[in-house]
């Protein structure tokens, strides 16, 4: 079963506190965390910007980029409501990540199991 990688451990592979041979999975990232990774380019310093740029040019290529579709973004909504419903929140980068691994019925591969947990029909990967 395929798995999405969240940014912290991309970021966990980066710093070293994680090894990427614990992708055991077919593995893929969402749009949502192109959005983060580039993101932490442009706040990167100036004298960093060129490592991280490589570093994050280099997950691009290796992993499948899966888009937000219409049928996620009904999940995400539905999702969204219930957690709302319930009092629960998750940040709103990782309810659309979590989102798309439900819709596609991915799993989610994390070192932030604990707020992923909180996304109903998700199933997380610690990492």
């Amino acid at each position: 079963m395929a798995v999405l990688i969240d940014t912290s451990l991309l970021i966990a592979f980066e710093r070293g506190t994680s090894e990427p041979d614990v992708v055991t999975e077919d593995a893929a990232i969402s749009v949502i965390t192109v959005s983060e990774l580039v993101h932490g380019i442009h706040r990167a310093s100036a004298t960093d910007r060129p490592r991280r740029h490589a570093i994050v040019e280099h997950y691009l290529d290796q992993f499948e980029i899966v888009n937000i579709t219409e049928s996620i973004a009904r999940v995400h909504a539905v999702l969204w409501a219930d957690l709302a419903a319930a009092g629960t929140a998750v940040g709103a980068h990782d309810l659309w990540i979590g989102a798309t691994a439900v819709a596609y019925g991915f799993g989610v591969m994390t070192r932030n199991a604990r707020d992923f947990a909180r996304v109903p029909g998700l199933r997380v990967v610690a990492a």
